[in-house]
């Protein structure tokens, strides 16, 4: 259903089960770093009526997660830690040459967005499965149909402004890249890395 070419290795949770700590403060930067990409698109587009509704409303429910997974550090006494660089989202999105038309550059960013929401999704749900701390998974598990919105929210959106054959065909570059990269990464508890 997502559309990614190189599934997360389930082993992946053995990493963060050692470090749980790390894998919730990173998850709640990606939920801050999304609301603000939310309101990004907000600034950057705003005669995209209907886009900007649906950011306001994405904005609401990214920063609400950010409560939630705050609330789950406080809940186990820790605190909230600094964030950190995501190398996952800082190689992807090397993939789009920069310039390009306005609607170009807006479709890129609705089709990075939808695969970070989509590899989320599918880490959300390998974590929910897998995740010996049951309260925990339950837990993705509840996040996890969230992310499958936003992803099919974003992508719908790409085809919508720009011409459908071509993000069908940068949507498939960008997942056949986007496997590329995580051939390196899933080796650290981060939830895109």
């Amino acid at each position: 259903m997502l559309g990614l070419q190189l599934p997360t290795d389930p082993r992946w949770v053995n990493i963060v089960e050692k470090n749980v700590e790390e894998i919730l403060t990173d998850h709640a930067f990606c939920e801050q770093k999304a609301a603000s990409t939310a309101i990004s698109f907000i600034v950057t587009y705003p005669e995209y009526t209907d886009l900007v509704q649906e950011m306001v409303a994405l904005v609401k429910e990214e920063i609400s997660h950010f409560k939630l997974v705050h609330d789950k550090i406080i809940e186990r006494g820790w605190t909230l830690g600094r964030d950190r660089k995501d190398l996952y989202v800082n190689k992807l999105m090397q993939f789009f040459p920069k310039g390009g038309s306005r609607v170009d550059n807006l479709v890129h960013r609705l089709l990075y967005a939808a695969l970070i929401e989509a590899r989320s999704c599918e880490r959300f749900r390998l974590l929910s499965e897998e995740l010996e701390d049951k309260e925990l998974a339950a837990f993705y598990k509840s996040l996890m149909v969230s992310e499958a919105n936003h992803y099919t929210m974003f992508l719908g959106f790409a085809r919508k402004y720009g011409d459908r054959k071509e993000v069908d065909k940068k949507w498939k570059a960008l997942l056949a890249y986007e496997a590329e990269i995580m051939k390196d990464l899933s080796k650290s508890e981060t939830i895109h890395g």
